[in-house]
């Protein structure tokens, strides 16, 4: 045999074996029964009737739930219906609109890139971005209505736009520079996702120049900080933030269900979107479901179809329960899932500790931080639900989330298509997925 077509036949065959290896680390994921890593079956049984309940009663359409212990699922259910109107049953692969739990994916993406060396936390961001050099804060209006601005006291850093301090808004409710957001484009107003209107080479130049909405390091407010974050991915990486996470968290995660848009040949698998009869467009709900829901967004119709919304950092991706399985599983072993190691255990520990300033208001439930990109809870009383300390995770604008807990090695995921997001509906999937431990 030729020596050429030799080696040319040992280099296919040995992409080959790679390919084939890669299919089944993405098909096979470990699996127990609930006894097996100490969870009660029957206990489990209850979270699956709970949310029958919701489907019957016609308040939520359906739901997946996966809980895992010791990194083996223990717990994997599809109820109800992916498209009432469509009669197609829930699946355990069907595909979601994830939202906000886009942002511990772009966390991750930037860490890893930390981890390279190329820049410090603490470094300020118009060392990256030179668009934010000039920024200025938002003081006051003059007697004509005039905005007055001042100098920062000290710049935004990375770690602001990590932990949501440095300054920025959502453009969610009618603060002056929320007005501004919209005036200037960067927020579009039918947008009920927080997508930038724009890619983010466009986009993240507009936001540099509206004013900040309150003085670096002083405010927690949740905001477009990770969209900034997936610009720093593109700057330092050299590759557009979709290609990046592809290449780098994606395939070597094996979560082949996870994008920024739909491939047409997966239509069948993504859920319609539910909302309240008389949804108004609010961002999240405290208060309980209430009977009677309508499609927002129909597989067939909807724009994950065209692609998407423009790639970014704080919403905008699709996926599975498995697939963010695999992602959550990753930082719960500090940074390793099936071979794969895409993060150090270091930058996991630090990613997941409280870096919210003292004295600041996280903005979210009693006794709970945030990190670098996920929600950390630092104290289980004032949370007045089942937890542990030192669990951490995030949530979706449709009602989906996920919580690591490290104390007892576990992952719970729920997957919902439900606007607004639902905090009743958290803290009830949360108490019936911890009831469930029994050792």
């Amino acid at each position: 045999m030729n020596i050429r077509i030799m080696h040319v036949t040992t280099w296919v065959a040995g992409m080959l074996a790679a390919l084939l290896a890669i299919s089944v680390r993405a098909s096979e994921l470990p699996r127990a029964a609930p006894e097996e890593v100490g969870l009660s079956g029957e206990r489990l049984a209850r979270l699956d009737r709970h949310f029958q309940d919701y489907v019957d009663e016609h308040r939520l359409a359906g739901v997946v739930m996966l809980i895992a212990r010791h990194g083996k699922i223990a717990h994997l259910s599809a109820i109800g219906k992916s498209s009432v109107e469509g009669r197609a049953p829930m699946q355990a692969d069907s595909i979601f609109r994830i939202y906000s739990m886009t942002k511990p994916i772009t966390s991750a993406a930037l860490l890893m890139l930390f981890e390279e060396g190329g820049f410090a936390l603490t470094d300020p961001v118009d060392a990256y971005i030179p668009e934010f050099r000039d920024v200025k804060v938002f003081d006051s209006f003059d007697a004509s209505g005039k905005m007055m601005l001042v100098d920062p006291v000290r710049k935004p850093t990375i770690q602001d736009v990590f932990r949501h301090t440095a300054g920025l808004s959502y453009g969610f409710s009618n603060t002056p520079i929320d007005e501004a957001y919209k005036n200037a484009g960067i927020r579009s107003e039918k947008d009920l996702g927080g997508y930038p209107p724009l890619p983010l080479r466009e986009w993240v130049p507009l936001l540099a120049k509206a004013p900040l909405q309150y003085q670096p390091g002083t405010r927690w407010q949740y905001s477009y900080a990770h969209d900034v974050q997936a610009y720093l991915v593109e700057r330092f990486s050299g590759k557009l933030f979709a290609e990046f996470l592809r290449a780098r968290l994606f395939e070597p995660l094996g979560m082949n269900d996870t994008s920024f848009g739909l491939p047409r040949e997966k239509l069948d698998r993504l859920t319609t979107m539910y909302a309240p009869k008389d949804f108004k467009g609010e961002i999240v709900s405290f208060l309980p479901i209430p009977e009677g829901i309508a499609p927002i967004d129909k597989p067939e119709s909807s724009e994950y179809l065209a692609g998407g919304a423009h790639p970014a950092g704080g919403s905008g991706l699709v996926s599975t329960a498995e697939d963010y399985f695999r992602f959550a599983q990753m930082l719960l072993n500090g940074g390793e899932f099936n071979g794969a190691r895409v993060l150090g255990r270091k930058t996991v520990e630090l990613m997941t500790k409280n870096h919210v300033p003292a004295g600041l208001d996280a903005g979210l439930s009693p006794g709970g931080g945030y990190g670098l990109g996920v929600s950390v809870l630092t104290d289980v009383a004032a949370h007045a639900n089942l937890a542990s300390e030192g669990q951490f995770g995030w949530g979706g604008a449709a009602t989906t989330t996920v919580i690591i807990d490290p104390a007892e090695a576990m992952v719970s995921i729920l997957m919902v298509q439900y606007r607004p997001g639902n905090v009743p509906l958290w803290r009830e999937f949360q108490t019936l997925a911890y009831q469930s431990i029994a050792d």
